[in-house]
């Protein structure tokens, strides 16, 4: 099994590197030849019509073949849409076809891609071998689930001189069913994107980014060792960086990625040193080794290495301080969006914490500390997603409310509930941020001010999005639904019986987690009940707040008159049943939980659940209904913009941190130009005026030197003289 689980990550890697280096040349050799000149005598000219577009290498420009004047080459020479196609007025080149494509050739070579993928190298590259990891993950996960019991693979021992690293492979239920989850959205992404990024000239580099941002995810997902994790958790990193900076034109877009690598870094550095610390303390890297040492090891360095820890998963997973990338990074493609924020990245910081949860759950601090920063995290997205003008903007704050719901419920010992919102949560939020590359498609705009009544002339995209955003909600019997309710019933436990959680909640086996038979009770308990009650307010007032922005969305979108220009229609099919075929899982993935107890609904919770949720859903209805062409957002007022500027974050760290190490900056390059470099120039002015002095006896006259020689002749026979 760990062997189909390494033919897995290989193939995205493969992928990858073949997309580098040799997609534009498939393309090119896939691509038809044109015809040659017939020597037979031509018959009288006609008018020229169209010939059908063929598909070039995405590297090279989506070409579009066009009707050609008189006197052109016959041979059906292809006309770049750049300059057979005029831009639509008033219409802004958007993102999914590079920087200068305008909205009608970017639909147009998005419409044709989808006729002509045997043409395509870099889709070809990209989409195949993802498939074939997706059948690999589906049957290392189906053997998986049929035969219970962690396996583990070893390919290599690297000797460091201490504590050596393990090059393998570890395949259990949370592995496997996270491998599936990563493969299922990752091949969805590079279908869509086909179409989505057919006009864009670097669609080849894009494409091997997302190939090897997916074997990344996978390693980490499959590692048994955590240096080999953190490689692929680095890995990750450095593809963010390449894919959010993707347009790299636009300045916006590069800073937007260069603030994600360093915020991301800067929770890393913590990361690394928690893994040292734990792995030099326990002697080894390997989890399984790591989570039986860890019940023997110093309480102090226990505490200290999951602090750390949670360092790096904060600024991953986006939470609170470390979370103010995710809403820039949107300055990247969507359907790269969609991959961070639904199977990768993101998601890894969470599978972390439930990969070694029996380190974190040894003491009550860490666990307190991850639900605290999930409270501040998931109340305060929600709240900023209220505010928010940009579609993606609202999306990917919702993706840290959501997180942060996993989070809470790791805190208040949920682990299975917790990794199950992260499943259904991919799922849907997939869907709703490819669903929102369709709209942007349509309309030319991220603006919500800029949609509206788009549910008849997009019915594909209007129910699938609908489906997202119930689920988001957590419409009762949607996937999104089950995994909330059983971490709010975790939460509710925890606040109401403190250390009485049930056994279902208390206890993790080798099978779960990796160790050994280990219970919550013979350790320290788990969170404080007075802990526990903030986090689950802080989830009820969530559920809240998401009913209302996900409603004001989806009202706003497709409800009302159209606002925006031209004539939106749906999106091609590549895309579009993309969409819809997400909306299936979206929907019923979370009927898949009722064979676990701890998965199941509860009527209290449930209850309580959906009152909160048809309040925040009437609330954004009402607002809107006064006036469907505003926004319900502006009955905020002032604190709109507070909220729109994300509580100032970003502020407070240009004030705190950005404008102090620039001023220190400066200080230190005045220092070292005024101080240092002045001490280094002075010394070597100081030698040279001295070797000036010292070289005038020197100047290579003879008569000079055969004059001191019998001077000094002289002298020495006078001083002999006298003193004799």
């Amino acid at each position: 099994m760990t062997a189909l689980a390494a033919v897995t990550i290989l193939l995205p890697f493969l992928a990858a590197v073949a997309g580098m280096l040799g997609g534009p040349r498939l393309s090119r050799a896939l691509r038809p030849r044109p015809r040659t000149a017939s020597p037979v005598t031509p018959e009288p000219a006609a008018e020229p019509a169209a010939e059908p577009a063929a598909e070039a290498g995405p590297d090279d420009v989506t070409l579009v073949l066009v009707p050609l004047p008189d006197g052109a080459d016959g041979a059906g020479r292809p006309v770049e849409p750049a300059s057979g196609v005029e831009p639509v007025e008033g219409v802004q080149p958007v993102e999914g076809g590079g920087p200068r494509a305008p909205k009608r050739s970017w639909r147009e070579s998005a419409v044709l891609a989808e006729h002509s993928p045997l043409r395509n190298g870099p889709a070809l590259l990209a989409c195949l071998p993802v498939a074939a990891a997706l059948v690999l993950a589906a049957i290392v996960a189906a053997a998986s689930w049929s035969a219970r019991g962690a396996r583990t693979g070893t390919l290599a021992v690297i000797p460091t001189g201490a504590v050596p690293v393990r090059v393998g492979l570890q395949v259990d239920d949370l592995a496997a069913v996270t491998g599936l989850m990563v493969c299922c959205v990752a091949l969805a992404v590079q279908l869509y994107s086909v179409a989505y990024l057919a006009k864009d000239p670097r669609y080849s580099s894009y494409a091997a980014f997302v190939s090897l941002f997916t074997a990344a995810m996978l390693l980490v997902v499959y590692s048994r060792d955590l240096i080999v994790l953190y490689t692929g958790w680095e890995v990750m990193g450095v593809c963010s960086y390449f894919l959010i900076g993707h347009h790299w034109e636009d300045r916006a877009n590069s800073r937007a990625a260069v603030k994600a690598f360093l915020v991301t870094r800067v929770g890393d550095a913590g990361f690394l040193l928690g893994i040292l610390v734990l792995g030099a303390s326990a002697r080894t890297f390997d989890i399984r080794g790591v989570l039986a040492a860890a019940p023997h090891l110093p309480h102090t360095t226990l505490v200290v290495a999951a602090l750390l820890l949670l360092a790096g998963v904060a600024g991953k997973s986006a939470q609170f301080p470390l979370h103010t990338w995710l809403p820039d990074a949107m300055a990247g493609p969507t359907p790269i969006s969609a991959l961070i924020h639904a199977a990768t990245m993101v998601a890894a910081g969470i599978y972390f914490v439930a990969r070694l949860y029996g380190v974190f759950a040894l003491d009550a601090l860490p666990l307190a500390v991850l639900g605290l920063l999930a409270v501040v995290s998931m109340v305060g997205a929600a709240l900023a997603a209220l505010a928010q003008d940009d579609l993606k903007r609202v999306l990917a704050y919702s993706t840290i409310s959501q997180l942060a719901v996993m989070a809470a419920g790791l805190a208040v010992g949920a682990r299975d509930a917790a990794l199950f919102h992260l499943l259904t949560h991919a799922a849907f939020k997939a869907l709703l941020f490819l669903a929102a590359g369709c709209v942007i498609l349509a309309a030319g705009s991220n603006m919500l001010r800029q949609y509206g009544g788009l549910r008849r002339r997009m019915p594909v995209t209007f129910w699938s999005m609908t489906v997202g955003f119930a689920a988001l909600a957590g419409v009762p019997l949607t996937s999104g639904w089950f995994s909330k309710d059983a971490v709010i019933e975790a939460a509710q436990h925890a606040a109401l019986h403190g250390d009485e959680l049930p056994a279902k909640y208390r206890e993790f086996t080798a099978e779960t987690a990796g160790g050994p038979n280990v219970a919550f009770s013979d350790l320290h308990p788990l969170i404080s009940p007075g802990i526990a009650w903030i986090i689950y307010i802080g989830l009820l007032l969530t559920v809240a707040l998401t009913a209302a922005y996900a409603a004001r969305a989806w009202l706003m979108t497709f409800f009302g008159e159209y606002r925006g220009e031209g004539d939106p229609v749906e999106a091609p099919k590549l895309m579009s049943w993309t969409v819809a075929v997400l909306a299936v899982p979206a929907a019923l993935l979370g009927f898949a939980g009722l064979g676990k107890e701890e998965l199941r609904p509860h009527v209290g919770s449930a209850l309580l659940g959906l009152v909160l949720l048809l309040a925040g859903a009437a609330a954004a209805y009402l607002l809107w209904n006064r006036d469907p062409a505003a926004d319900p957002a502006r009955a905020l007022g002032r604190v709109r913009f507070v909220l729109l500027d994300g509580f100032g974050v970003d502020a407070a760290y240009h004030l705190l941190i950005v404008r102090p190490v620039f001023a220190a900056s400066r200080f230190v390059a005045a220092f070292d130009g005024r101080g240092i470099d002045a001490l280094v120039v002075g010394t070597a002015r100081a030698a040279r005026r001295t070797a000036g002095r010292l070289r005038l006896p020197r100047e290579g006259d003879p008569q000079v030197y055969l004059t001191g020689v019998l001077t000094g002749v002289v002298v020495i026979a006078a001083l002999v003289v006298v003193f004799s």
